[in-house]
């Protein structure tokens, strides 16, 4: 599978990298993640590029310690718990998990919950270009 290779490069290249040298970042900041097992909100500096979002300490971190491949799910703003504003990132299928993030205030999540939808459908086109691509009958490039 070519196309999903070059974009697991790209996103495992961007993992290893500090967070202040992704390139153009769709989106950057302090985001909370609700930490299921434990019911706490853990605070990650997090940097949204591609429809991945991907997790790191702080901001002067050597590497992401972890990231969220966004394709496929969906993101809305609703309540948790005593917070009245979330992000809730529900996946395609139930086999992949929620996750429910929050920001600093209700202004941030939804400056959040815009650029990881636009982050999204950015990527959509990209993928079902390289997948029409491989998808292509094998006849078609003989000369």
């Amino acid at each position: 599978m070519f196309q999903n290779h070059v974009w697991v490069d790209v996103t495992r290249h961007n993992s290893n990298l500090p967070p202040l040298a992704v390139k153009n970042p769709d989106c950057l900041g302090l985001l909370h993640k609700m930490n299921k097992s434990k019911e706490t909100w853990v605070q990650h500096y997090c940097i949204l590029k591609d429809g991945c979002l991907y997790l790191y300490s702080g901001i002067r971190a050597t590497h992401a310690h972890g990231g969220i491949y966004l394709q496929g799910y969906i993101v809305r703003e609703q309540p948790y718990g005593s917070k009245k504003s979330i992000l809730e990132l529900k996946p395609p299928s139930d086999e992949f998990k929620t996750f429910y993030l929050c920001a600093e205030n209700p202004n941030e999540n939804k400056r959040w919950i815009t650029a990881i939808k636009a982050s999204i459908k950015k990527w959509l086109p990209l993928h079902q270009a390289l997948q029409d691509y491989m998808n292509r009958p094998r006849e078609e490039t003989r000369m």
